[in-house]
């Protein structure tokens, strides 16, 4: 109700300047809000990784020492128990480097191999081995050696050498902070002392026959754990400058390395345990390990448990360990649970002591020497707790079961104490370390590998030291800044369709906020449009105008200006361009937004080439001058080149902000952000792409989720199938291999990967033959990826990256795109494959093994036909109850008699008869849905292949849709999809291939053909002639018909228009030239339009600007053009060249659209809110709403006389603007606060500009003519070209059509005569069984042709493999939502403390050009 009259008051303030106060006011343009239930689960999540690392550190832990515990020689286990516990402890220890081997093996085998230094790798090998003798030394000999409470303390000391190389190194970015490292080694150094001082206590008190040899256990115990120490020698030398080398070197064959270094590992660790326990303790007994009794199967079992739950809970910790730190929750998820660990235990053995002692039923003794002498009794009987009988035996070795002194136990604790605050101080830095949004794990630790053994402590002193460095020093583990080029290709959009990407941008650009000011996200942006075929020739005037979609754009923007700020676009400039013109704007917070507007008669028109024209402005004319910037030369004129805003005003400077920052910027950090007219989408969803192309060098391109929006049972399909398609389809692709396609509408792509050999200068070839028009031009974003994976790059899914585009919502529509898209994904697919070799050897994210698995994709889609065939055959089976072979060949007649259908008939007919089967076959595939549940019910059964198969696909879908809560509604669409079925994969691919020879765009045909309806609305005749074998071709209009009447009523031709007098003139001079090769020409513009010989004319773009010779336009004549697109097979009437008349023209009109800004109900809106803007402080709210309130009253009282729709002219605005700044100079010198005037003073200024029309310069002038006549010179093919493509389309759609027939025709032949043959001959049999999972005895079994089920469970198989890759990025990609919350910008009002002015004015500028640089002669 708030909001209600929140609006309600701005409308009535507007109604008193106007009598239009109403305005539009789009969804999403309101400031996005941090949700509430995103910060609980943000929160819940923090706590729920903290736990899990807690819980598994503490059950790691707590197993190892249990295991050594049982192992100790002192234990009251057997022998041959002890053995057996021993070789879990030594399994404990292999473990880990186990799954290093693997994963190793595996990036080695199918990711990447780089050629190893031998030199660095034997370094590497040396220190592996010693690190590999301590841990074996400690963990197999020594800890065995000691009690439970001894081991875990003694293992704190293995961060000495840390310690050590972080004094050296002076690592600290404080001076003060290097009494951490010292007190950490001080600390570990007296916990070692202690410890010699208790156990020399113990031997001197005969605690437990102690012996002496304990003080040599604990001198090796010293030294295995300074060994085990070198482990994070890597971690101090990377924060420093030493050995930067050597490391940047391993990083590039680590993986290969850790294969080696893995094995070496598991060999010394098994030297160890051989070593020790067969030459020196001699404690192995062969015959031991077999398995004989009942007692054996129980030690089994307890070991296994204890090895089970220690190395799985050690994987786990250091797993959550990561996701602790990528979700910035260090502090309370990371290193407060580790650090806790230690302690944990020790509270939790306590804890378990005294709730489970009294299990200990020994003999009551009211001393503790005595209690232990007690548990001697205990050690043979079954009833006792073995684990808590060995803790409880091994804590009773320590001084606690002294006769004699028990005081030296606190020796014991001091001990536990200092060596546990040691490696605390010694990992300080990790408290306070700095994690970006998303890291890699190789960003956050510096080894893959974890030591099970010591879990808690290898997850701190593994955690990689970020120490700050200089800055001409490259760190690659702080956020580089980018630069984003949002780019969105327009064609026939609707006003709806250009709201919502205009209010995506203007949110985007509050997002980002002043360009001057840092973001937290380091990053910077423009906007581009670029709207193909925005020009037209008005047939009344033959002016060169801009069309109603371009007039449309302009609205759109104007609106959403205003709902953003409440005021009409400040800096406006309007610019003509040898492919067109260009609209430049500055957006509320200054960011740019640049509308190019393409001429086809110009420029190549289509999507594709606008792609291209982009890139090659962007990423090649943008990147050279931002490089070179003293080879461009300046006009002398000081014309306004760039625009940027401070304090809410627009200054000239000689280049544009982002340009200058562009210098700094990397090829590598520059990302285009492709868009379509109509998508829709938040600042979040572009954030989280870059943080993809951030976090993985390799990544070219990055894509989101696409939701289709719209109305009808075609969008319900639409949204069913993208949803499927995101959820497994997509994450399958992202996490066994690459995405192949990410899509035009929104996808995220690196500059440095467009501009890679053999993707960028590939991209512009001209399709010339049939397959080039397929692959090329009808699926030009897949291409693009083909592209860019066959050179090595990565593509990636960001399941969190939402954006939303407008779908085809007539099934003519949808059937033409799908035309479009199916042809292309398969030529593009297949070129993938049929490089496959190549790719492989390029790419590390291709192995051959997903190679193999796009070749059972491309297999099952191209028995898709097949497949849905035999599935109706099941359906008539199942509705009519007759035989299988019948119902195959009832079910192969619809495809057939289409297929046959879609030859002879047009496109309309056949898109018109698809609708009708579908209808017929949605009727029968619901029939066919319910037989098969009451089948199920007859049969008191679901444990069949069909019932499985139906019953696990549900489940299946249910439980990815509950994994993806905010799109679960779409869930409700499975249904309408499932009895789509044959409509989208049979009869949809029957029509993609037969009319595959068609390579017409086919979506948003209705609004060029309303276009052409209004162009004709005015003729009056429209006659063919045939006059002494010339053809003539006459229109009359309305306009020729009042020409004809001046002249039947005696008036003189000399007296019409100019223009309709220059036209006929032109039309004598064309009748005295014409010929009998005359084609069907039209002059457009002209009132009398005669037919004349056909001329291509090449237009010269260096002529396109030039306003002082006029042009003629030429074109084909679109009347004649059928409805039907088959009629012109692969070539549209688009790509005719036009001369245009000079563009002022459309310069004139469009700067018209804007000067209502000069209007009085206009102006009086801007001043108010420019004074807003500048004086935004929160000290000055006062004197700005005084200061509104007089600056009102004095434009008011200047324009009492203007009505509120007049433009004013410029003899008012100037002496407005006198009135203005006085008021405004008297007011601030009467408050004092003459420090504003040059704010106020450039307020008042920029509410009084008008849109400024600009030129290019001459060096980016000359870029665009050369683009032009090099890659984007209109096409005009001869029609002997088109008649030989056109030819070679049909062929390659015949041969298409074979190949594809051929193969599903065999899969249903073969499945035909397995049905004739029958199912007693040749089936599987399987038993029916009872839902209990009882055997139906009494029934005769299923029977099971063995095709149809190898193919039911090889799809089946498929389907399982993709849900584990969705399981797999669900949870990646909550960890980056995570992430991203914890960082979402919080939108405050800015609170700026500028006191001092700012300014920059007309003379700064002239001295700035005249300023020498370094490169200047």
């Amino acid at each position: 109700m708030e909001e209600l009259k929140n609006r309600g008051k701005k409308r009535e303030g507007r109604h008193k300047d106007t009598w239009d106060p109403f305005q539009l006011n789009p969804i999403g343009a309101e400031k996005e809000q941090k949700r509430t239930c995103f910060r609980v689960a943000q929160y819940l999540v923090a706590v729920f990784v903290g736990l899990a690392v807690l819980t598994s550190a503490v059950v790691a832990k707590g197993s190892l020492l249990v295991l050594s515990t049982l192992s100790s020689p002192y234990s009251l286990r057997s022998p041959k128990e002890k053995q057996f516990y021993m070789l879990m402890l030594v399994f404990c220890l292999v473990c880990p480097n186990f799954l290093v081997f693997l994963k190793s093996l595996w990036k080695c085998a199918f990711k990447s191999f780089v050629q190893p230094n031998m030199r660095t790798m034997s370094f590497i090998f040396v220190i592996e081995c010693l690190v590999s003798l301590g841990t074996s030394i400690l963990v197999l000999v020594v800890m065995p050696q000691f009690d439970v409470l001894t081991n875990l303390f003694i293992s704190g000391g293995v961060c000495i050498i840390s310690a050590i190389l972080q004094i050296v190194y002076r690592l600290q970015s404080e001076n003060w902070k290097i009494i951490f490292p010292l007190c950490s080694l001080i600390l570990t150094i007296a916990g070692y002392c202690l410890l010699g001082i208790d156990y020399y206590a113990r031997v001197d008190s005969y605690v437990d026959r102690q012996s002496s040899d304990c003080f040599s256990y604990i001198g090796l115990g010293i030294f295995s754990s300074i060994l085990v120490s070198l482990c994070w020698w890597e971690n101090p030398l990377q924060a420093t400058n030493r050995m930067q080398s050597t490391l940047s070197e391993l990083d590039g064959f680590r993986d290969f390395v850790f294969v080696i270094s893995s094995v070496l590992r598991i060999v010394v660790i098994g030297a160890v345990y051989l070593f020790y326990h067969v030459l020196i303790a001699d404690t192995i007994e062969w015959n031991n390990f077999k398995l004989q009794d009942e007692g054996d199967w129980q030690i089994l079992q307890i070991g296994l448990v204890l090895l089970f739950l220690q190395a799985f809970c050690s994987a786990a910790c250091h797993w959550f360990g990561v996701v602790a730190c990528k979700i910035h929750a260090v502090r309370m998820s990371f290193a407060l649970p580790v650090c806790s660990t230690g302690p944990a235990v020790l509270l939790l053995g306590i804890v378990l002591f005294l709730t489970l002692g009294q299990e200990l039923d020994g003999e009551k003794t009211e001393s503790i020497p005595a209690f232990c002498e007690s548990l001697q009794f205990l050690s043979h009987k079954n009833t006792t707790p073995v684990v808590l009988l060995e803790v409880t035996r091994s804590i009773c070795r320590t001084s606690l079961n002294s006769y004699y002194l028990q005081w030296p136990f606190s020796m014991l604790l001091l001990e536990g104490v200092c060596i546990w605050a040691g490696f605390v101080t010694c990992t300080y830095y990790v408290w306070k370390i700095k994690v970006q949004r998303i890291e890699r794990t190789s960003q956050l630790f510096v080894r893959r590998l974890y030591e099970s053994a010591f879990i808690d402590l290898s997850l701190l002193l593994n955690t990689k030291m970020k120490v700050a460095r200089a800055a001409t020093q490259e760190n690659q583990d702080e956020m580089q800044r980018c630069v984003i080029y949002l780019c969105a290709t327009m064609w026939h959009e609707t006003y709806d369709e250009m709201l919502k990407i205009l209010t995506s941008m203007f949110r985007f650009d509050r997002y980002r906020g002043d360009p001057k000011e840092e973001h937290r996200d380091l990053f910077d942006f423009e906007n581009h449009i670029f709207v193909d075929d925005a020009f037209m020739t008005e047939k009344e005037t033959g002016k060169r105008l801009v069309n109603s979609y371009v007039e449309d754009l302009v609205q759109v923007v104007i609106e959403v200006y205003r709902v953003f700020t409440n005021k009409e676009p400040d800096d406006v400039s309007i610019i003509e361009a040898p492919y067109g013109g260009r609209l430049m704007f500055v957006l509320p917070e200054g960011n740019m937004l640049y509308i190019h507007l393409k001429d086809k008669s110009l420029i190549r028109n289509k999507k594709r080439w606008s792609q291209i024209m982009y890139m090659y402005y962007l990423l090649g004319w943008k990147g050279y001058v931002t490089r070179n910037p003293q080879k461009i030369i300046r006009q002398n004129n000081i014309c306004r080149d760039s625009i940027i805003s401070i304090d809410g005003e627009s200054f000239l400077l000689p280049q544009h902000a982002s340009d200058d920052k562009r210098l700094y910027v990397s090829d590598d950090n520059t990302y285009i952000l492709a868009l379509d007219g109509d998508t829709d989408f938040q600042p979040k969803a572009v954030v989280l792409l870059v943080d993809r192309l951030r976090m993985y060098d390799n990544v070219g391109a990055a894509c989101g989720r696409i939701h289709p929006t719209g109305m009808g049972p075609m969008v319900w399909y639409q949204k069913f199938e993208y949803a499927v398609g995101h959820w497994l389809q997509k994450t399958a692709e992202h996490v066994f291999g690459s995405v192949l396609c990410s899509p035009g509408c929104f996808s995220l792509f690196r500059g440095s990967a467009l501009m890679d050999d053999n993707v960028l200068k590939r991209y512009t070839t001209t399709s010339t033959r049939a397959s080039e028009y397929v692959q090329y031009d009808q699926g030009e974003d897949r291409w693009l990826c083909t592209l860019l994976l066959q050179q090595g790059w990565r593509v990636e899914y960001n399941a969190a990256s939402d954006a939303y585009t407008n779908s085809p919502q007539e099934f003519k529509e949808f059937y033409n795109q799908r035309r479009r898209w199916g042809p292309s994904t398969l030529a593009n697919t297949l070129d993938l494959l049929n490089s496959g070799s190549d790719t492989v050897k390029r790419n590390t994210s291709i192995s051959r093994l997903y190679i193999f698995y796009q070749m059972f994709t491309v297999g099952a889609s191209i028995l898709g036909p097949a497949s849905v065939t035999l599935m109706v055959a099941g359906a008539f089976q199942f509705v009519f109850n007759i035989a299988g072979y019948i119902a195959i060949i009832i079910a192969s007649v619809p495809p057939v008699f289409y297929i046959i259908l879609c030859f002879l008939t047009k496109a309309n007919t056949q898109i018109t008869i698809a609708g009708i089967m579908s209808v017929l076959y949605a009727f029968l595939m619901t029939a066919s849905f319910f037989s098969i549940i009451g089948d199920m019910v007859v049969q008191e059964t679901f444990v069949t292949p069909t019932g499985l198969f139906l019953i696990s696909m549900a489940i299946m879908y249910l439980v990815t849709a509950l994994l993806h809560p905010e799109e679960f509604g779409n869930i409700v669409y499975g249904l309408m999809y499932f009895i789509c079925i044959p409509s989208g994969y049979l009869l949809l691919a029957i029509y993609s291939l037969v009319n595959m020879n068609n390579v017409s765009w086919g979506t948003r045909e209705s609004n060029k053909a309303g276009e052409e309806v209004k162009k004709n609305q005015n003729i009056m005749c429209d006659k063919n002639c045939r006059i002494c074998c010339w053809d003539m071709k006459i229109q009359v209009t309305q306009e020729t018909e009042h020409l004809l009447i001046q002249q039947i009523t005696g008036q003189s031709l000399q007296q019409a228009p100019p223009l309709l007098m220059a036209n006929y003139e032109e039309t004598q001079k064309t009748e005295a030239k014409m010929d009998t090769a005359t084609k069907e020409d039209t002059t457009k513009g002209a009132a009398l339009v005669v037919e004349k010989p056909s001329t291509h004319y090449e237009s010269s773009s260096s002529s396109s600007s030039d306003g002082s010779v006029g042009k003629q336009s030429i074109s084909r004549s679109s009347s004649d053009e059928d409805e039907d697109e088959e009629d012109h097979d692969f070539y549209t009437d688009e790509n005719e060249v036009t001369e245009e008349l000079p563009a002022s023209e459309w310069v004139s009109r469009v700067k018209e659209v804007f000067l209502k800004k000069l209007t009085y109900a206009n102006m009086k809106r801007n001043l108010q809110e420019q004074i807003r803007y500048a004086l935004r402080n929160k000290d000055q709210e006062d004197i700005c709403e005084d200061l509104v309130l007089i600056l009102t009253d004095a434009l008011n009282l200047a324009l009492m006389g203007v009505g509120p729709e007049d433009v004013l002219t410029d003899i008012q605005l100037d002496e407005l603007r006198f009135a203005l700044n006085k008021q405004a100079r008297q007011f601030l010198k009467s408050s004092q606060m003459k420090t504003l005037e040059k704010r106020v003073g450039r307020a008042i200024e920029k509410t009084l500009t008008a849109p400024q029309v600009q030129k290019l310069e001459e060096a980016e002038h000359d870029f665009w003519e050369k683009l032009i006549e090099r890659y984007l010179m209109p096409i005009v093919d001869t029609k002997e070209h088109k008649d030989m493509v056109t030819k070679e389309l049909k062929s390659l759609r015949n041969k298409a059509v074979f190949l594809y027939f051929i193969i599903n025709v065999l899969w249903v032949v073969a499945t035909f005569f397995l049905q004739l043959i029958g199912n007693d001959v040749l089936s599987i049999k399987i038993p029916k069984q009872y839902p209990d999972g009882s055997l139906k005895n009494d029934t005769e079994p299923l029977k099971v042709e063995p095709l149809s089920l190898m193919f039911l469970l090889s799809f089946a198989v498929l389907l399982l493999i993709q849900f584990l890759a969705m399981l797999y990025h669900r949870v990646y990609t909550l960890i980056h939502v995570v992430s991203y919350r914890s960082t979402e910008k919080d939108y405050r009002p800015r609170d700026d403390d500028d006191e001092e002015e700012v300014g920059i004015n007309l003379s700064t500028i002239i001295s700035n050009e005249l300023v020498a640089t370094g490169d200047d002669p």
